[in-house]
């Protein structure tokens, strides 16, 4: 359990892929300065996954079966939060996430392109480090699945399947011109009121439990923690609840009242 990769096992794996994402922030910046839309870097995040994965199954040195299954389940997830990402970006373009029009109006027109790149990088460096149990199932050696990798494949599928339906039903939602101002609370939304998050995260543990089959596997067990608290207390919940309020006002704030905020749960009864 306690054995470890040693450094020549890890650092060509991760210098690859740190240079693979370098090139992607770079395209992000030249495509987001001119069209001034900072949100095209979500898309990349998402993708940028699948790029790290490909990275390290064709430098990795572990079996076949491990370093194709590490790769599949990345890219399958990778891709389908990138195209959704994508189609959001391009339908509301030119508008920009409120996040980042925020920082824009506060950095002002000279500095935010470079201060901008300074948060590409830094979503870069990000990524690199939470997809750490990729390199380790791209150095597993095993040419069999052991029983926490089957549970991690299980857990991974429902997080992907249960974001997506979440997606749907939101974007669902939004499509009806009658419910523009409201709160989505039909479906997924009235027992948790990020349950695209929560399944989000649920693929980053997936991806845990695939790394524990690998020698020293156990230690990426900061990815998943990490991925919680930027879901729940950054970019994720947090920044995305402070936009909700500032556009659905006293609507929201019933709706944080009544609905778990990141667990999907039963819905509080309002009092007769």
């Amino acid at each position: 359990m306690f054995e470890l990769l040693s450094v020549s096992q890890v650092w060509p794996l991760l210098s690859s892929a740190a240079l693979v994402i370098l090139g992607l922030m770079l395209v992000v910046t030249a495509i987001a300065n001119p069209l001034k839309n900072a949100g095209i870097v979500d898309v990349a995040w998402a993708f940028g996954f699948s790029l790290i994965a490909g990275t390290y199954f064709w430098l990795g040195q572990g079996a076949s079966l491990q370093k194709t299954v590490m790769l599949l389940i990345a890219t399958a997830s990778s891709w389908r939060l990138a195209w959704y990402l994508l189609k959001r970006v391009i339908a509301t373009h030119p508008e920009e996430d409120g996040r980042y029009h925020a920082l824009r109006e506060l950095w002002g027109p000279e500095k935010s392109p470079w201060l901008f790149f300074g948060v590409y990088l830094f979503q870069g460096v990000l990524m690199l480090i939470v997809s750490s149990p990729f390199l380790f199932a791209a150095q597993n050696a095993s040419p069999t699945f052991s029983p926490i990798q089957w549970v991690a494949i299980l857990v991974w599928a429902v997080g992907l399947i249960f974001e997506a339906v979440a997606d749907q039903q939101l974007k669902h939602f939004k499509d009806q011109p009658e419910n523009k101002g409201k709160v989505c609370q039909s479906g997924l939304w009235a027992y948790s009121r990020h349950p695209n998050y929560f399944c989000e995260w649920l693929q980053w543990m997936g991806y845990y439990l695939l790394a524990l089959g690998a020698p020293g596997g156990w230690t990426t067990f900061y990815s998943p923690l990490i991925m919680l608290l930027f879901l729940t207390k950054f970019s994720g919940v947090a920044a995305t609840e402070a936009q909700a309020i500032k556009t659905k006002g006293e609507a929201y704030r019933q709706y944080q009242e009544s609905t778990s905020p990141f667990i999907p749960w039963f819905p509080k009864r309002k009092p007769s």
